[in-house]
């Protein structure tokens, strides 16, 4: 194919994983202009870092806070994303791709990033429900998901991808036993003396192994029930995750006619047997080798963006591998060798009392590997030295063994030690003269400061305590440890929720981007986490003069509608109560027949979902629907569920529908810091499950009973009494002031459950129940907020205007629909 000389190229990216996109950073950094860019990835979500998926499983991050590119870093590089579609056929004739949604796109250069795939064994019934592998965000889904019902969990695989999904099964409560093959966990990275310490260690924690077991056979009819073991004996279990290893994914190559060993062969510059075609990753095999860690991949990126921009690089020989385990107090380290064998000599130390070991193996006096277990304080300088195969000195026998330092000078701190040229993050090549200087020259005080403007921290985390150390070093007596410490709302900036909001009202300041400017974000621009966060402050503090910026709301709230992982998107009209008739019935009916809607089906929240509807249809159905928006994509008021209480039911001692439809009708569109889910009860048989919901109302014989703070979701949390009323008014004005001092004191995102413990129960029902007086201020101000609502996608429906405007950032050319975390309409 032949380009213009002043043409762009295009090269087309085949997976929109981490190894692919930072071959794409690096090219935007070298020559931004060089190439018209397409990515297209499987998956209906953005770039995001699968090394933290672990603490997704665990609870302690959510896929938000393990993104790395969001949406808006693809129209902001003028990247064509097209995310939910699998590449089917390469042509590499002709230099076409060919899509499963029907698209046809030339390129000029394309990069396979396929990634791996979970290596299931082929065992009788590995084919049964209830099995997972453990590679991507849908996995861990189907894994939270499961750990919600069935209480013990078989971990097939005791390296580090088993020993994560097993502490992250227990850490949702499930019993896990871990079945390996071998008689030591982690054998291609630890020595027996370190996977001893650490066998010894999880299971202090409550982890159950069996091991050395050889799996001969999965039970269960349709689902699993357990294993059978090539012994004989057998494991009770209802769930298991296949983790014990992984291969390259090659298929789309190889049906390709390109080149294919155990993985999609490369040579030192990531080209493939096809002419213009790369690939870079866990797909690729390199010298016989297939790498699956992060530092190894982004090596080669680095080297294939430099080739692709005609730029001078050393060609990739190879990478020294090492490895961190990312489980929460389990500190194991390995570098290079770590087995002991002849030719090799050990230094060792093993202190079981403080639980720590430390072995570094010498090959004559060149340093070839080491273990840490423990104490992994020196994990970078020993990575560094591994690599460069640097010579054993006294000094650095000191740093890593302990004891004495020779010389007049005392020991060396180990950033101390390094040069300015020594990489502190290996994932993303970020060396220690790009932090120092950036910590003199730009006034980097904090880690995030750092993540942000660099990348350093950004990916597995392992190099955090070393950046940590530079700054103490750097800014000696000027360093404030809690202050870098300290968690700003997101990378861009180190203030917390209430700095922010105090500085607005204090300085008056009145949009997004003069936050930012005036508050000095590191990220002029400010990233997906900040700006909604940003829009929803400005808007709860001036409810009557702000005007809600589009541009920093999710995707999904500008087209309201979800989308689902196929890139189609899901209507949720408003039921009030779950209470529908005839009339609205026929129109979903009808919408459903003439816009070929995959499914109409019945949701948690009593309300319909149309699922499978097209980007270009929207408009259309709302406007043919002519119901109200459920905000089933919204941090605001989801759905008040109902049972039919005393209208119908025998039991009823209250009217829970007229109640709940009163509730609806009047907050919904109300946006607040997550989304908001209500209950009404007409008796306390609870029918409506009040007890986990965000704002649950019971009824008895005396009046209502109002709890607060429940979650039915993954943090599952029952409801604290708030306070029992005796009137329908009362109801609402109690439920008036809690809504809207949970606005006022909420973080962006921070459901009810969270909320109601970090303030505390006692503070909320002082403020909102027994302080009349600000209960009367708190209503004042909700109504003030409720009193400018409307319902902007009528407006969008009535204003062919504004649809253009609302879909200049979601056209079919930057597929920008795909731009927003996919959120189950299930959950609605």
């Amino acid at each position: 194919m032949t380009t213009t000389q002043n043409a762009k190229q295009k090269l087309i990216l085949i997976g929109n994983g981490m190894a692919g996109i930072q071959t794409v950073e690096h090219l935007l950094k070298l020559n931004p202009n060089r190439y018209e860019i397409t990515v297209i990835g499987s998956e209906p979500h953005p770039n995001y870092n699968r090394i933290l998926l672990s603490y997704v499983l665990e609870g302690s991050k959510e896929l938000p806070d393990i993104v790395l590119n969001d949406w808006s870093w693809y129209t902001e590089n003028k990247i064509r994303l097209h995310a939910g579609t699998t590449v089917t056929r390469i042509d590499t004739e002709q230099r076409m791709v060919h899509t499963d949604s029907g698209l046809e796109l030339a390129y000029d250069e394309l990069i396979l990033a396929t990634g791996s795939t979970p290596l299931i064994l082929p065992v009788p019934g590995s084919d049964k429900e209830g099995i997972v592998g453990f590679r991507d965000i849908q996995d861990c889904e189907r894994m939270m998901e499961a750990a919600r019902t069935y209480r013990k969990a078989a971990v097939i695989g005791g390296g580090l991808l088993g020993l994560e999904a097993a502490r992250g099964l227990q850490q949702l409560g499930m019993e896990v036993t871990v079945v390996h093959l071998m008689e030591d966990l982690m054998e291609r990275q630890l020595d027996p003396a370190a996977a001893a310490m650490l066998k010894a260690e999880l299971e202090s924690q409550g982890l159950k192994f069996k091991m050395p077991a050889s799996t001969a056979e999965i039970l269960g009819g349709e689902r699993v029930t357990g294993l059978r073991f090539a012994d004989g004996s057998t494991l009770e279990s209802d769930f298991i995750v296949m983790a014990a290893g992984i291969k390259p994914n090659t298929a789309l190559a190889a049906a390709s006619g390109i080149q294919v060993n155990r993985g999609i062969v490369v040579d030192d510059y990531m080209r493939t047997s096809a002419p213009g075609i790369y690939a870079v990753g866990e797909c690729n095999e390199h010298r016989g080798i297939c790498y699956g860690l992060v530092a190894p991949l982004f090596e080669q990126a680095a080297v294939l963006a430099k080739h692709l921009c005609g730029a001078e690089t050393e060609p990739y020989t190879g990478s020294t591998v090492s490895t961190k385990l990312k489980i929460s107090g389990v500190d194991v380290f390995s570098a290079g060798e770590f087995q002991d064998r002849e030719g090799l000599m050990a230094l060792k130390l093993h202190d079981p009392w403080k639980k720590v070991y430390k072995k570094i193996l010498l090959e004559g006096d060149i340093i070839v590997g080491g273990v840490l277990f423990g104490d992994v304080g020196d994990a970078a300088p020993l990575a560094k030295w591994v690599k460069e195969r640097a010579v054993m000195t006294a000094e650095i026998h000191a740093a890593l063994m302990g004891g004495g330092c020779c010389g007049s000078g005392g020991k060396k701190s180990s950033v101390e030690a390094m040069s300015d040229e020594d990489i502190v993050c290996g994932c993303n090549g970020v060396t220690k003269g790009t932090i120092v200087e950036g910590i003199r020259q730009q006034g980097w005080t904090t880690v995030d400061q750092i993540k942000a403007c660099t990348g350093a921290t950004r990916s597995c985390g392992g190099c955090k305590g070393l950046v940590e150390q530079l700054l103490a070093h750097t800014l000696g007596d000027g360093y404030d440890a809690a202050a870098s410490g300290k968690q700003g709302i997101c990378g861009c900036t180190t203030l917390s929720r209430d700095e922010i909001v105090a500085a607005i009202e204090e300085k008056g300041l009145s949009t997004v981007r003069e936050v930012m400017h005036v508050l000095e974000w590191s990220q002029t621009e400010g990233c997906s986490k900040c700006r909604p966060a940003l829009n929803y402050y400005l808007g709860m503090l001036r409810p009557a003069t702000y005007q809600d910026e589009k541009e920093s709301r999710f995707v999904n709230e500008r087209l309201h509608a979800n989308i689902q992982k196929d890139g189609t998107f899901s209507v949720i009209p408003r039921t009030y109560g779950g209470v529908t008739n005839p009339a609205e019935l026929r129109k979903i009916a009808e919408v459903a027949e003439k816009y070929d809607v995959k499914m109409v089906k019945y949701t948690g929240g009593q309300r319909m979902a149309l699922l499978g509807v097209k980007k270009e249809d929207l408009p259309k159905v709302w406007e043919e629907l002519g119901l109200p928006s459920g905000y089933g994509y919204a941090k605001s008021l989801r759905t008040v569920k109902t049972c039919v209480g005393s209208q119908f039911c025998r039991f009823g001692t209250q009217d829970s529908i007229t109640v709940g439809i009163e509730l609806e009708k009047k907050f919904e569109r109300l946006w607040m810091p997550a989304k908001f889910k209500m209950a009404v009860n007409g008796c306390p048989r609870n029918c409506a499950e009040s007890g986990t919901k965000d704002l649950g109302i019971v009824g008895n014989d005396g009046g209502w009973e109002i709890y607060a703070g429940g979650n039915g979701g993954i943090k599952l949390r029952g409801a604290d009494l708030l306070c029992k009323v005796k009137t329908d008014e009362e109801l609402m004005e109690i439920t008036g002031a809690y809504i809207q001092y949970y606005r006022e004191t909420g973080k962006f995102g921070e459901r009810t459950s969270d909320w109601v413990e970090r303030v505390g129960l006692e503070d909320i029902r002082l403020k909102v129940v027994e302080d009349t007086a600000n209960r009367k201020v708190l209503n004042e101000r909700v109504e003030l907020a409720l009193s400018q609502l409307k319902d902007p996608w009528q407006e969008v429906v009535r204003s062919p205007e504004l649809q253009e405007k609302l879909y200049e950032t979601v056209r079919p050319e930057t597929d920008a629909a795909h731009h927003a975390p996919a959120q189950a309409a299930a959950s609605n």
